[in-house]
């Protein structure tokens, strides 16, 4: 895992092939999230994983990115032009009585929920609330080896771009895109018809 070049003049964030903020939410068709866009974000994010500058990140990349499994069903389901809202893919993969792309959005869900307290302490606290509770005994270890490699603040942030005024900014939109996509996607994993 090398760490990811920052070009001068730019974050981390902005180098992303997409970030959370452009993501397309329909909130007059119910809250309906742009798939394809979704999981472009989300692949993006592993990027930060890189930057944390550890080895020990790698399987937590890793877990995360095989989450992505959507995309495989989006590939057999529609042509490449058809739009279809991420939720869409979910209840029509469920009518299937299958849930493997379903299940990894659950996941992926799980692992993208929280800024302030020093990086160990939030993606502890953060992985005990969302995915440590479904982790088994051989995983479990492998993430709390990742959460002790974790830098501090003050020293993973210049790693996310020279402007710290300007990765603030552009932190402080992702995180409120990325909070809203989130709390839609637990909203509707809560709603019998997405339930296996």
């Amino acid at each position: 895992m090398s760490a990811p070049v920052v070009p001068q003049g730019a974050t981390l964030l902005s180098t992303f092939k997409r970030s959370f903020v452009d993501v397309p939410v329909d909130a007059e068709k119910n809250n309906a999230i742009s798939t394809t866009e979704f999981l472009e974000a989300a692949e993006s994010l592993t990027t930060m994983f890189d930057a944390l500058g550890s080895i020990a990140f790698s399987p937590v990349k890793s877990d995360m990115l095989g989450n992505v499994k959507v995309k495989s069903v989006i590939v057999s389901w529609l042509p490449p032009p058809t739009p279809r809202p991420l939720q869409a893919l979910v209840l029509n993969e469920l009518k299937s009585k299958s849930h493997k792309a379903t299940e990894g959005l659950v996941w992926l869900v799980r692992s993208l929920a929280k800024a302030s307290e020093e990086l160990a302490d939030s993606f502890r606290g953060a992985y005990g609330v969302t995915l440590k509770p479904h982790h088994g005994i051989l995983v479990k270890p492998v993430f709390s080896a990742a959460m002790s490699a974790c830098p501090y603040r003050k020293d993973f942030y210049p790693k996310l771009g020279a402007d710290q005024e300007a990765v603030a900014v552009e932190l402080r939109s992702y995180l409120a895109a990325l909070e809203k996509i989130v709390a839609i996607l637990k909203g509707f994993q809560d709603t019998k018809e997405a339930k296996w």
